[in-house]
């Protein structure tokens, strides 16, 4: 099984809110009920079920948004 995750975008630097959301769970049978984890909560979810942790890159900030037409 595989739980694949990315950071949030709008956390800042010291904020003390969860850092990541859960985008896709493949090969298993895993209810997700919270939209924002900690990267602990994420490692022991993991643990608990033998799934891998797959961190996605974030998008580079000139990709995001609209695209642009020309």
């Amino acid at each position: 099984m595989k739980i694949y995750v990315r950071e949030r975008i709008k956390v800042g630097e010291g904020v003390r809110q969860p850092r990541y959301t859960v985008l896709a769970v493949t090969g298993g049978d895993l209810e997700v009920y919270a939209h924002h984890f900690r990267k602990t909560e994420l490692e022991q979810m993991a643990k608990d079920t033998g799934a891998d942790l797959v961190y996605l890159e974030p998008m580079p900030e000139e990709e995001r948004g609209s695209k642009k037409q020309a």
